[in-house]
């Protein structure tokens, strides 16, 4: 595996490396992972299961109502309503043609947004969702969730680019026993197609080690040929997750959009550990990444 810078800067805008093509035996799902219905039929048994696999899937979380307002949400952003809001990466492969696109092509050559639930309202309050919140306080042992990430991560038709093999815990300074949840909320019905989350379920106890290469990911030997579990979702579908699960999302190779939101929660009582606490058990080559 070669080493590669993962973003670039041209004429003040961001975009997105890495989006080469990766090995197919790379993402291998055999089946699909096990769902809940709604938010309110999540009870200690769910929480059990959470705890042994290392996720929950959710079919149906939120409204087509709040979904309507999360995505005009993102759309506001991306059009410029927002002073002061910068936190936008685009592909690189639209790089050479962005600027002769209009507006609504433009939104279609987005990578990721994030930082902007201070900016969006209809983006904070779900964020702020109770019934999510409620359960993601007893994933929390009954502590108190703080939201510390908010992202939106925008897979474009047919040139959405691949996340590669990761654990979100790697990318952030708290102590390796500390419980980070991440919620990852689907605005498009999400499938194996455009690029939906692929699990590897029970394996969310111990840090693996990442490298910078396509993206800061596991090594792509050390997940080649392993048999995933696929988590596609519906509209309004979420999925909850350990921040030591290991997953990643395949290229979209499809003419649908696959957008989402993802929001990481950690308790409120917790600090930081020095980040040479997370390179030795992560690998020292993360300084400064970014999720």
């Amino acid at each position: 595996m070669s080493s590669t810078p993962v973003e670039t800067k041209v004429g003040g805008l961001r975009f997105d490396l890495g989006a080469e093509l990766h090995d197919p035996d790379l993402y291998q799902p055999t089946s699909e992972a096990s769902q809940v219905e709604t938010l309110a039929d999540i009870g200690p048994d769910q929480v059990a299961f959470y705890r042994e696999q290392g996720y929950l899937s959710i079919r149906q979380a939120f409204s087509p109502a709040e979904v309507k307002a999360a995505i005009d949400g993102i759309v506001s952003l991306l059009m410029g309503e927002h002073p002061g809001f910068e936190d936008l990466v685009f592909e690189a492969v639209a790089q050479d043609r962005l600027e002769e696109l209009g507006p609504e092509e433009r939104m279609d050559c987005v990578r990721k947004l994030g930082v902007f639930e201070s900016h969006e309202p209809r983006l904070r309050a779900i964020s702020q969702h109770p019934e999510m919140l409620r359960v993601v306080k007893m994933l929390l042992h009954d502590r108190t969730p703080e939201m510390f990430q908010d992202m939106a991560l925008l897979k474009p038709p047919l040139i959405g680019r691949e996340k590669p093999w990761h654990q979100d815990h790697a990318y952030f300074d708290y102590p390796l026993d500390t419980p980070v949840i991440g919620t990852w909320i689907a605005l498009d019905d999400a499938n194996i197609d455009n690029g939906c989350m692929q699990i590897l379920p029970g394996r969310h106890h111990e840090p693996i080690i990442h490298f910078q290469r396509r993206d800061w990911q596991l090594c792509d030997t050390t997940v080649m040929g392993t048999k995933s579990v696929a988590a596609p979702l519906p509209s309004g579908g979420m999925l909850i997750f350990d921040g030591k699960l290991p997953h990643g999302t395949p290229h979209n190779n499809s003419p649908k959009r696959r957008r989402a939101l993802q929001f990481h929660y950690a308790p409120d009582d917790i600090h930081k550990s020095p980040p040479e606490v997370r390179l030795a058990a992560f690998g020292s080559e993360g300084k400064n990444v970014s999720c």
